[in-house]
């Protein structure tokens, strides 16, 4: 189980909320500003991605599916009695025949109460297909983004996450809440009432169909303009998102450098994009809605017009065309409410556009194709030998890291590695947790290549401590047993105690089971990273990786926590990142580094008794502290 941690308490720059490491040796610092809303989908991905969400159930669709035709035949029933009534019923009744109009009135209510029945059914059906879609697809979400590589997070800003599984799925539960239920009522209504107007009158049916030919090339426009009107809105709303979660999560730094001012005038902008984007929209919605009622009702008034002339002439029953009336106005009716169905079906597609993007993207550091597992440990110590055979990398948004490393690290040696920033240090570990993959060579343990090893083995052998230990809501122990979920209580309080933890954990309101609440903001920084000493060593790895783990620390925290450091790497093989020359001192050997290069390898005090880069560096060091 690898621990990776924030390393900065800034902000990071590209809008994610809680502060990234910002790695010196990438250039551009891998989360470069770009258009990071898009994400690149596959040809015909939304399609897939809304079908398997779906076919799991297909018998339920198919049921909604029957109980609004039956529900659509229960409504469409209406203007057929009400004809029949007119030309059949009242002048039977005036001929004391009333059996006739007691039927109409029979049915008419019996119609109304299945159209209720039915509509009820289907409602109940359909909010549980919706609820179920949803919930899968927000379970997709957050583990595919769990699953997508380091890399891809230090790109994609968590607050657009956040907008993938909140925003763009509740634009996504409007359509299937509302917008599907008046589409398919839309269209059993056009297919019901244009084949009962042309069986009650060819000449009335065909005007009627007809009619609808205007309103078809209003809605393709209507759809054309508005689909990249919703595309805008969507994000501009994740833009707010963004921003939003990078004030709050940066609270500190906002309140310390006065940029309260600055924050409200670039909140200010994005505010206002996003209200423009949302009169677009309904600006759009108000053109269509104004076209069709104006072809609705110009249709429906010529229909009148002739059909009363028709009437007169007496080519024409006055109960067929008081029938075709109201089919007309309950087909026309409900163009208002395609538009807001269409409005709904552009805010959804749009953003279910944005989330097959971003579940297409596939992790840079995949599971292996023929997986090994790592060879049984030798010796009574957990190290295992490190290799970096011809390893080349370079960051996608910069030149060559490191050009060719070449570095062999026996099992159970502790290795500082130091040098000025930019010199790969970072690049390093993060090469030998397999956050990234090398542009070339490889990385061995135990001379099994770490592309080789299941993320469960690698997890298991390789953990990483950074520089401020990120602790999750939750209690304490919990914290410690995040490497080993399965570890009693008798093991997490032996790790605090060999770590030194113990006295200050039992100390706490509820010892063990205090909850450290948002990021661990309970207790003290040193305090923090003596938890995470104490949940590596309880995860037991045969690889530690240090990355700069006590530079955010004052000197008793750095000294406490230097103790514990001790006792975490006895018998490991471990690397050790050190902007701090004091951490040097319980390393076996020592590695200068500069630009992607090792420069000096030796022992600590070898090196510091001779002449070179790391004898100035430890000079300068002791001179800082005089």
């Amino acid at each position: 189980m690898t621990t990776t941690t924030p390393s900065t308490p800034a902000v990071d720059d590209d809008g994610d909320g809680p502060a990234r490491h910002r790695d010196a040796d990438d250039p551009g610092g891998a989360g470069d500003r770009f258009d990071r809303d898009v994400l690149p989908s596959p040809p015909g991905a939304t399609a897939a991605l809304l079908r398997s969400l779906l076919a799991p159930m297909k018998a339920r669709v198919a049921l909604t599916t029957l109980l609004l035709l039956l529900q659509q035949a229960a409504v469409q029933a209406g203007p057929l009695l009400v004809a029949y009534a007119i030309d059949t019923a009242v002048p039977a009744f005036r001929d004391d025949r009333d059996g006739p109009l007691f039927a109409v009135a029979a049915g008419y209510l019996l119609c109304a109460l299945a159209s209720g029945a039915l509509q009820f059914a289907f409602i109940e059906v359909s909010a549980r297909v919706s609820q179920d879609v949803l919930l899968d697809l927000r379970g997709r979400i957050f583990r595919h983004a769990q699953a997508l590589s380091v890399d891809f997070h230090e790109r994609y800003t968590s607050g657009r996450l956040i907008s993938r599984s909140t925003t763009d799925v509740e634009s996504l539960r409007e359509l299937l809440d509302e917008g599907l239920q008046e589409l398919v009522t839309i269209v059993l209504s056009f297919v019901y009432i244009s084949a009962t107007l042309l069986w009650l009158d060819p000449g009335l049916g065909a005007v009627a169909v007809a009619s609808f030919l205007p309103l078809y090339l209003l809605v393709r426009l209507y759809r054309r303009r508005a689909a990249r009107v919703y595309g805008a809105r969507s994000t501009a709303i994740a833009a707010v998102i963004v921003k939003f979660v990078e004030t709050m999560n940066g609270i500190r730094p906002v309140r310390a450098f006065r940029r309260e001012a600055a924050n409200d005038a670039e909140f200010a902008v994005l505010n206002a994009r996003h209200e423009r984007t949302n009169g677009d929209s309904l600006l759009e919605m108000a053109r269509y809605v104004v076209g069709s009622r104006l072809v609705a009702n110009t249709a429906v008034a010529g229909i009148v017009l002739w059909g009363a002339h028709r009437v007169a002439g007496g080519s024409l029953e006055l109960g067929v065309l008081a029938a075709a009336v109201l089919y007309l106005r309950r087909l026309y009716d409900p163009i208002d409410r395609l538009g807001m169905f269409l409005n709904s079906y552009q805010s959804a597609a749009a953003s279910l556009e944005k989330i097959a993007g971003l579940l297409a993207q596939t992790p840079s550091v995949p599971e292996p194709e023929h997986p090994r597992e790592l060879p049984p440990r030798k010796g009574e110590f957990p190290g295992r030998e490190v290799v970096f055979d011809g390893v080349r990398f370079a960051y996608r948004t910069g030149g060559e890291v490191l050009p060719r490393f070449d570095l062999t690290l026996p099992a159970g040696q502790t290795v500082a590695v130091v040098g000025s920033t930019g010199a790969g240090k970072s690049t390093l570990a993060k090469l030998l947790a397999r956050f990234y993959d090398p542009s070339a060579g490889r990385v061995l343990l135990d001379g099994v290549d770490l592309r080789e090893l299941p993320m469960p083995e690698l997890r298991r052998g390789v953990v990483m401590v950074t520089q401020e230990a990120f602790l999750f809501s939750g209690t304490v122990a919990d914290n410690i047993a995040l490497g080993r979920p399965d570890a009693t209580r008798e093991e997490i309080e032996r790790a605090a105690k060999a770590i030194g933890a113990h006295e200050f954990i039992s100390a706490l309101p509820d010892g063990y089971d205090t909850d450290v609440r948002k990021r661990g903001g309970r207790i003290s920084a040193g305090q923090r990273q003596l938890v995470a000493f104490a949940r590596a060593l309880l995860a037991d790895p045969a690889v530690l990786i240090l990355d700069e783990a006590t530079s955010s620390l004052d000197i008793p925290g750095e000294r406490a926590v230097q103790g514990a450091m001790a006792t975490v790497l006895r018998g490991r093989t471990a690397v050790v990142i050190a902007h701090r020359l004091s951490t040097v001192e319980i390393a076996d050997r020592v590695l200068v580094m500069e630009h992607g290069r090792i420069v000096e390898d030796g022992h600590p005090d070898e090196l510091i008794g001779g002449t070179g880069r790391f004898a100035d560096l430890h000079k300068a060091w002791r001179d800082s502290l005089a």
